[in-house]
């Protein structure tokens, strides 16, 4: 791949419903924008699988956007460092790309919060969008029982797709108690397109058992899960099966925001009224701002896109959209937050980092997540701590406030191709002058 750095007007890094959205309202604009995306496809992990298996028409009507637009992509680049002011480097399979920008969108989206209990670790214990995922790129599920457990609206979304694709979906547990649930159905007169959806996949999903106030406190089997005790805090009882799909909602992926010294608020990137972050011409779309689904990150890029390309009084005339969808996000985390108990799941010798096999006794002593990690390399395996860190943040109440190049695992060779990149570029630059 070329050394010499791509320079675009505007760099929108992720390419979910925020970024497409951010993306397509740029460069429609006239501006030269590029998008980069660490998966092989767009859409991101909610509209995975539609360019080639087209099912969702506000999906559609994006890609297709996108690719009138005149905006370039760049997908299977995985951001991971910024060596220089208003510039990133992505690994891909043809080498390091080298992007520099005016205004760069960060649209990184987010993922699965897992949180550690006896047997989690057990082949075929999978977060929900992972099976989710798998069985729609053609893994295996059909006639398999699967129990589908933790918290948040992806449950019965995951188990809907699961049946179709032929699975046994035994029971779907639900931590939130009903009562919880009830009052967030309640309130969704504002989006009755979210009521339509929730009845058409509870009606398909009719015979399954639909439990609340309930959650898997361990999972057994020789080699691979066949059964997961479960509880409702007063009784407990044993499901058999062949997949345990769990996981308690999402958390914002905020590594290249702190990367590039945005603050936080409550574990999500802080923005102003134009979406924009603490740090001059970086803006934030989507869930790294708070996890609110694909129609808040859809108006949310919108105006990350128009406030990007200086269209600032286009993007004010969505504020009331995003206000409206920014109510149901509030609504969204505070139905499904999570329960104490749930602390309480890991016992002693239970595994809570699992790329260091670092068990949950070893890190009781620590006060901060910084210490943990020094003295025990908890989050520092493959993973980086994208597992353990949110667990032990929600098991300890650390916060991880900063991070350090490079955000994602990369090949070592990535990472000398990028040093000589950065001391070409800077060395030409000085022969310049």
């Amino acid at each position: 791949m070329n050394s010499r750095p791509h320079h675009f007007e505007i760099l929108v890094v992720g390419a979910g419903p925020a970024g497409l959205a951010a993306a397509c309202v740029a460069a429609e604009s006239g501006k030269q924008v590029a998008v980069l995306d660490n998966s092989p496809w767009l859409g991101g992990q909610i509209w995975r699988g539609e360019q080639t298996h087209p099912s969702q028409a506000v999906a559609q009507r994006w890609l297709g956007r996108l690719r009138k637009s005149g905006a370039q992509v760049f997908a299977n680049a995985t951001a991971f460092a910024a060596p220089a002011a208003r510039c990133l480097q992505a690994e891909t399979p043809s080498g390091v790309l080298e992007i520099t920008w005016q205004k760069l969108i960060l649209a990184t989206g987010a993922r699965e919060l897992f949180l550690p209990f006896p047997g989690w670790t057990l082949p075929g214990v999978l977060g929900p969008g992972g099976l989710h995922a798998m069985s729609k790129a053609g893994w295996p599920v059909a006639g398999k029982r699967v129990v589908v457990a933790g918290t948040g609206p992806l449950l019965l979304a995951v188990a809907d797709s699961l049946k179709q694709h032929g699975a046994r979906v035994s029971v779907v547990v639900e931590q939130t108690p009903m009562a919880k649930i009830m009052r967030f159905g309640l309130g969704l007169w504002r989006h009755p397109g979210k009521i339509a959806q929730g009845l058409g996949v509870k009606a398909r999903l009719l015979g399954v058992p639909y439990r609340c106030g309930c959650w898997p406190v361990k999972a057994e089997g020789a080699d691979q899960v066949r059964r997961v005790t479960l509880t409702d805090g007063t009784r407990t009882w044993t499901e058999d099966c062949d997949y345990l799909a769990c996981g308690f909602h999402l958390v914002p992926n905020v590594e290249l925001p702190l990367l590039l010294g945005c603050e936080l608020d409550a574990g999500a990137v802080r923005v102003n009224a134009f979406q924009e972050t603490t740090v001059a011409d970086v803006f934030c779309a989507g869930e790294p701002t708070g996890v609110g689904g694909a129609d808040c990150a859809l108006v949310e890029g919108r105006i990350a896109g128009l406030a990007a390309a200086g269209l600032k009084e286009q993007a004010g005339a969505l504020f009331g959209q995003r206000a409206s969808w920014h109510h149901f996000r509030e609504a969204l985390n505070n139905a499904f937050s999570l329960r104490p108990e749930l602390r309480q799941l890991a016992t002693a010798e239970t595994v809570v980092c699992r790329c260091e096999d670092v068990r949950r006794e070893a890190l009781g002593s620590f006060d901060t997540w910084r210490a943990a990690k020094l003295h025990t390399r908890c989050g520092m395996g493959a993973c980086q701590g994208r597992t353990c860190g949110a667990a032990a943040g929600f098991l300890f109440g650390w916060d991880n406030d900063s991070a350090r190049p490079p955000v994602f695992p990369v090949r070592v060779g990535a990472l000398i191709r990028a040093e000589k990149t950065t001391d070409n570029n800077a060395t030409s630059t000085n022969t310049k002058r």
